[in-house]
Formats: structure tokens, sequence, C-alpha cells
């Protein structure tokens, strides 16, 4: 992609934007208050706002490699601590995908390199379902299934945090594992709410 290009396409969607609706930037400077804390991947094809229908202020996203939730991550950390106790969301939503390249590598035994102490979490995702994953034989259900333990798995993290406990007993703050299908647009709820 072309940078000038961007700050081109900048200046376009401003003048678009102010000319739809000319109070669009004030509203959007004001302080946010989202009801959602969204954890996925960083993936460039998952655009979580767009697959929500959700607007400006609405999610405070945080975005890793995998949507991985490693306790001693402390960008991870300070994301959720910020959404709990300062913008005090409603949700905590961590969102896998069907596809995702991290899950890929896992499964295919692939060395990433530097890459390898952050996937850890996800490799003993894998080792704790190995025999189910491997019995499946085609190499797309078994990403797909390994995507989903994933998500319960870091939701269960989440779950582990102090922070988010007290606002669970405090406040009703409900955590929620979806999976973002790739294939179909269309978001899997895998019913692991806790709150």
């Amino acid at each position: 992609m072309d940078l000038d290009r961007i700050f081109e396409q900048n200046a376009q969607w401003i003048k678009r934007r102010l000319g739809s609706d000319p109070g669009y930037l004030d509203r959007l400077s004001r302080p946010q208050h989202p009801g959602i804390l969204y954890i996925g991947c960083a993936d460039s094809r998952v655009m979580p706002e767009a697959f929500m229908g959700a607007g400006p202020g609405e999610v405070f996203v945080h975005r890793n490699v995998g949507n991985l939730v490693s306790p001693g991550d402390p960008n991870t950390r300070s994301a959720v601590i910020y959404g709990v106790e300062h913008l005090k969301v409603g949700h905590i939503v961590v969102c896998g995908h069907y596809d995702c390249g991290a899950v890929k590598a896992v499964l295919q035994s692939e060395d990433l390199g530097s890459l390898e102490p952050w996937l850890q979490n996800l490799r003993a995702v894998y080792q704790h379902h190995q025999a189910e994953l491997d019995a499946l034989p085609d190499a797309a259900d078994r990403c797909d299934r390994l995507v989903e333990h994933s998500v319960r798995v870091q939701c269960a993290n989440i779950l582990g945090f102090t922070e988010v406990k007290a606002s669970i007993s405090e406040t009703g703050l409900q955590v929620h594992g979806w999976v973002f299908d790739l294939r179909s647009g269309r978001i899997v709820d895998l019913n692991v709410d806790r709150g």
C-alpha cells in the first residue's frame, strides 16, 4: 500500500464524513465510554468494529498475535485493567478467528524463532488437546478446533485476573468467547459466558 495514498484517502475521508455529518469529529473527540473490551488477533483481515457493526467509542480494542491472554504479558494486562477499572466496560470479549496464522504455525510445529516465547500459551493448548486434534483428518478442521479451544483458555486466563474477579462481583462484568468466521462473516458464540 502506498503511504502517500493513505494521507490522500484520509483527507477525502474527512471531507466525506464532515459533508454528511458536520458534528462527527466533535463527537469523536469526546471522552470514550465503550461497553466492550475486545481482545482479538492482529490479523489484518479481521476488522472487529466492522463485523460487529460498532461505531466509534463503542468498543475498546486490544489486538495481538493469536488473541492470547498471557497473565505475564504487561500489554494485555494493562488493556484489561484499563478497560475494567477505568472505562468500566460491562463485557470482555475474547475473539479468535478461523484460519489463524499463529494456530496454523503451532499445528505445523513450525519454529517461529523469536515469536516462540509468545506462542507457548497456544502450544500448551494444543498439547492439552493433541489427541483430539490429531484425530481430525482435515487440517482446516484441526485449525478451527484449536482456535475454539484457545479462545476458551484465554477466557479462563482473563477470569484469573484479580481486577476481573472484582469487577464481576461489583459491577456484573461478563466475559465472552467468540470466533469470527472469515469464510461466512459470522460471529460464532462459544457460549463460555462468565460473570
